[in-house]
């Protein structure tokens, strides 16, 4: 069965924004460590990417092949192609239509959605897709593992992945590693 894997970008306290810091914008001709590991090594693994409205447009409008601008490096192209052609999942009920090649839009209740995609054929399921969705995840215990890319700032500002949750959620560490700008990923597994 087709695991599910929630990223969540945040600053430490626990904002999805995307804030400037040292090192955060320095151009690089190779791709990072840290960004290699996230993305670049789960290109074949995951075929499905799940985000909500905000985070589709913005990935569409950001991150597609149709977004290369003239000499940026080459890793971001490679990057830009792999959105283009996995499968991307937007979760909305107001977009009704995408011109994003291989997207669709789904609407209704998270869990029902994701087990629906974890039945198809596919390999792995990766929610990408902004603070809400992700917090869903946790608050419900839908995703199998999460990866915690937490920037080293205190930003104050932008949406929370923290809110109200029915019940503790326990996760397992797996994994810590640094990044070249102070930043660190947190690998965590559900605990069922």
């Amino acid at each position: 069965m087709r695991k599910i894997t929630a990223n969540v970008y945040m600053t430490l306290d626990g904002r999805g924004e995307f804030p400037k810091y040292p090192g955060s914008e320095r151009p690089s001709e190779d791709v990072s460590a840290l960004f290699r590991h996230m993305w670049y090594d789960r290109f074949d693994d995951v075929t499905t990417v799940v985000m909500g409205r905000r985070s589709f447009l913005g990935h569409q409008r950001t991150w597609s092949e149709k977004a290369v601008r003239p000499g940026e490096s080459k890793w971001l192209l490679a990057y830009r192609r792999y959105l283009d052609r996995v499968e991307k999942v937007c979760l909305s009920h107001r977009l009704k239509t995408t011109t994003w090649e291989n997207s669709r839009i789904l609407h209704g209740d998270l869990a029902r959605i994701l087990t629906k995609l974890k039945r198809e054929e596919g390999g792995n399921i990766l929610v990408e897709g902004g603070p809400a969705v992700v917090r869903e995840c946790l608050r419900r215990n839908l995703a199998d593992d999460y990866w915690f890319f937490v920037m080293p700032v205190v930003y104050g500002k932008g949406p929370r992945y923290w809110g109200p949750m029915d019940a503790q959620c326990t996760l397992d560490l797996l994994e810590t590693k640094p990044g070249e700008d102070k930043e660190i990923l947190l690998h965590y597994a559900a605990i069922r």
